[in-house]
C-alpha cells in the first residue's frame, strides 16, 4: 500500500477531515494510518503504541464515522485508567465531531457529582468516556445502558492492569453486546492483556508502532510545578527573570491567547496573539513584526503556530501543558532551530504530573524541575537592563542639550551630581521600578512528592509499628499476623484511619484507587494498608495539603464515606458503620490486613478500583 499523506486518503467523512485539518493535523501518524482503515471496515484492532503517537485519533475518527447520528443512546464506550485521560479523550471526540450535528460525548469519572452525571445520561450521549469504577457503578445502578453499543475501546490497557482495574474491565466488557466492535490500545502487552484480547477480540491483527518522538538536544527543557491560578504571575516572573530574545507562549484555546496577550500588554510587554480566528494576512503581519523586533512575545495555539520559524525565538513557554507528546515536540521546536540553542519551560499543575511523565517517556529526555526567578533575580535583571540602555544612549545620542540642563539644574537646586542623577533615575524608572525584590513574594509551590528530608527509616517504621499496634489494641480489632512486608518510602509518613472495612466488601485495591485518583498520590507512595472489620488503616505522606485531606473525607469507597483521620486508636462513635462492638474473637475470625509491597494488585488478587 502506498504511503498515506493526508486524512482524505483514509476515506473519512468530509466533516471529520475538515475538523482535523482545522485542528492543524496534516498527515496521519503511523498508528492512525494503520488503524483507521481497519476500524472503518468494522474490524477489531489490537494496537501497541505509546501515549503521544496519536492513538486517540486512531480510534475516535473511524468510530465517529460509523456513528448513527439519529440514535441518542450510547454507541461508543471508551475506558480510560484515569480521570485526566478520560477528560482528554472526551475533549478529542468533541473536537473531531465539531461539524457533526447533535453530537454529545459524556465523560464519567470519580469525584464528579452523581446528580450531574445522571442528568447528562438522561439527556443522552452517543459516546461515553469513563474510568472503570464509575462506569461499573452506573451499570450496577441501571443508569447506563449498553444494549445499543456499537464499539468499546480500552485505552492504555496496561495502565489499567497496573492500577488494579482489570476485574472491572472484564465485568464491563462482559456486559456489552456480543456483536460490538473492540479496539484495545496498550503501550506493552503483558500476558493478562493478551488474555483479554484473545477472549474479546475477533480475528484482530496486532498493530505495533514504535514511538519515534524525539526532541532537539540543543533545547534546554525544564518545568515549573505550580497551581493553575498562579500561571500568570509565574509567566511574568519568567519573562522578567529569564534571558531571551523573543518568546512564544503556548496555550490551548483561542480565548486564552487574547486574554493573556492583553494582560501581558498591560504589563508593558510588546506582545500579540496568534490563533485560528486570524486570517492569513494578519498572521503574516504578526510574524513580520516579531522578525523585525517590533514584538518580543507571541501567545499562540498549536494550530496557529504550525510552521512558525523566527530566528529570534529563544524561549518557548508551555503555559498549558499539551495532551499530546507530538504537540509538545512541535511546540518546543519553534526554538533551537538550525543548531541554535533554545529554552523550553513547561507549567505543570499537580494533577498534570502524569502528562509530564508521558512526555518524558515519549521524548526519551528528562525534563528538570526549576524554581521561578526570585525577586532579587528580577531586580538585578532590571538594573542590568537599565544600565545597558544608559550605555547605549551615551554612545549613540547627542546629549549636549541635556548636559546643559543638568548643569543649570544642579546650580539652581543647589544639589550634587549624585543626588541629581538619583532623582532623574527615580523619575525614569517609575513605570518599571528597579527596587522590586520585596514586591515579588515567593509563590507557594505545590509539594513535589519524595522531596522532604528523610528521617532514619528504621526509627520511623518502628514508631509507626508501635503506633499501629497500640491503635489495634485500643480498637479491639487485630490485623493479620502474617509476614510483614513494608515499602521503602522517603519522607515523613503518618498512619491514617478510614471508615470502611471488610464488612463493606473493601479490598486494598479499592483504597489505592480512591486515594491515587482523589488525592493525586501515585500508588507507589501509598504505604501499608490493613483491613479490619469496621475500618482500615493506610500509611500516607504526612504533608497532605489540608484541602486534599478535607476532600478525601468526603470520598466514597464501596458506598462508604472514607472520613479519613489521623489514626489515634480511638473509634469515632459518631461515624456511621464504625462502632467498637467487635471483640477480639470476632476480629480473629475475620482478621487479615492486606499489605501492599508495590504498585498494582497484590499477588494472587486483582483488586477493584473504587466506585467513586
Amino acid at each position: 500500500m502506498s504511503e498515506i499523506l493526508s486524512f482524505s486518503q483514509l476515506m473519512l467523512p468530509e466533516p471529520l477531515v475538515r475538523a482535523v485539518t482545522e485542528l492543524g493535523y496534516e498527515t496521519p501518524s503511523p498508528i492512525q494510518a494503520a488503524a483507521i482503515p481497519k476500524l472503518l471496515a468494522g474490524e477489531d484492532v489490537l494496537g501497541q503504541a505509546q501515549t503521544g503517537t496519536g492513538k486517540t485519533g486512531a480510534f475516535a475518527l473511524p468510530l465517529l464515522a460509523r456513528l448513527d447520528p439519529a440514535q441518542n443512546d450510547p454507541q461508543i464506550l471508551v475506558l480510560a485508567p484515569t480521570r485526566e485521560l478520560a477528560i482528554q479523550v472526551a475533549e478529542a471526540f468533541q473536537a473531531y465531531a465539531r461539524y457533526m450535528p447533535a453530537f454529545h460525548v459524556l465523560p464519567l469519572y470519580g469525584g464528579q457529582s452523581y446528580t450531574n452525571q445522571l442528568k447528562s445520561l438522561k439527556r443522552g450521549s452517543q459516546v461515553i468516556v469513563g474510568t472503570p469504577g464509575r462506569i461499573l457503578d452506573h451499570l450496577d445502578r441501571g443508569t447506563l445502558k449498553l444494549d445499543k453499543l456499537r464499539a468499546i475501546v480500552l485505552d492504555e490497557a496496561d495502565e489499567m492492569l497496573r492500577m488494579g482495574f482489570i476485574d472491572d474491565v472484564q465485568t464491563i466488557m462482559d456486559a456489552t453486546p456480543p456483536g460490538r466492535q473492540v479496539a484495545m490500545f496498550s503501550a506493552t502487552m503483558p500476558a493478562q492483556i493478551r488474555a483479554i484480547a484473545q477472549k474479546h477480540l475477533k480475528n484482530a491483527e496486532e498493530i505495533k508502532i514504535a514511538s519515534k518522538t524525539s526532541t532537539v538536544e540543543s533545547i534546554t527543557q525544564r518545568y515549573v510545578l505550580l497551581d493553575a491560578n498562579q500561571k500568570l504571575d509565574a509567566l511574568t516572573r519568567l519573562l522578567e527573570g529569564e534571558e531571551y530574545d523573543a518568546s512564544i507562549v503556548f496555550v490551548r484555546t483561542k480565548s486564552a491567547t487574547e486574554e493573556i496577550a492583553e494582560k501581558l500588554g498591560a504589563r508593558g510587554y510588546a506582545v500579540a496573539c496568534l490563533n485560528g480566528d486570524m486570517n492569513q494576512a494578519h498572521r503574516e503581519q504578526t510574524i513580520r513584526r516579531m522578525k523585525a523586533s517590533q514584538l518580543d512575545i507571541i501567545v499562540a495555539t498549536d494550530v496557529a503556530a504550525r510552521g512558525l520559524d523566527v530566528e529570534r525565538i529563544s524561549l518557548v513557554v508551555n503555559y498549558d501543558i499539551p495532551y499530546d507528546s507530538e504537540a509538545y515536540v512541535h511546540r518546543i521546536g519553534r526554538t533551537g532551530r538550525a543548531g541554535r540553542e533554545g529554552k523550553a519551560i513547561l507549567f505543570v499543575s499537580p494533577r498534570e504530573r502524569r502528562l509530564l511523565r508521558t512526555i518524558e517517556h515519549s521524548t526519551k529526555q528528562p525534563i528538570e524541575q526549576m524554581s521561578l526567578p526570585t525577586g532579587q533575580v528580577i531586580e538585578q535583571r532590571r538594573i542590568e537592563s537599565f544600565r545597558e540602555q544608559l550605555a547605549q544612549t551615551i554612545d549613540s545620542q547627542n546629549l549636549s542639550f541635556f548636559q546643559e540642563l543638568v548643569t543649570d539644574w544642579r546650580e539652581k537646586l543647589e544639589t550634587t551630581d549624585v543626588d541629581l542623577a538619583a532623582a532623574l533615575l527615580y523619575l525614569a524608572q517609575k513605570e518599571q521600578p528597579l527596587n522590586v525584590a520585596k514586591q515579588f513574594p515567593e509563590l507557594r509551590q505545590p509539594h513535589a512528592r519524595g522531596e522532604r528530608e528523610e528521617r532514619p527509616r528504621s526509627d520511623r517504621n518502628d514508631r509507626s509499628e508501635r503506633s499501629s499496634e497500640r491503635s489495634n489494641e485500643r480498637s479491639g480489632e487485630r490485623p493479620d499476623r502474617g509476614p510483614r512486608v513494608r515499602r521503602e518510602m522517603k519522607g515523613d509518613y503518618n498512619n491514617y484511619r478510614i471508615e470502611v472495612g471488610k464488612e463493606h466488601g473493601v479490598r486494598a485495591g479499592d483504597i489505592v484507587g480512591a486515594i491515587a485518583n482523589e488525592a493525586n498520590i501515585d500508588s507507589q507512595f501509598i504505604g501499608n494498608i490493613k483491613l479490619f472489620d469496621h475500618f482500615s488503616t493506610v500509611e500516607l505522606p504526612a504533608n497532605i495539603p489540608a484541602e486534599i485531606f478535607q476532600h478525601l473525607k468526603k470520598v466514597y469507597v464501596r458506598k462508604q464515606k472514607l472520613n479519613i483521620s489521623i489514626d489515634t486508636g480511638s473509634t469515632p462513635a459518631s461515624t456511621p458503620g464504625s462502632t467498637a462492638k467487635s471483640t477480639t474473637n470476632s476480629a480473629s475470625q475475620n482478621s487479615g490486613g492486606e499489605r501492599r509491597s508495590g504498585p498494582g494488585p497484590r499477588p494472587g488478587a486483582a483488586p477493584r478500583k473504587t466506585r467513586d
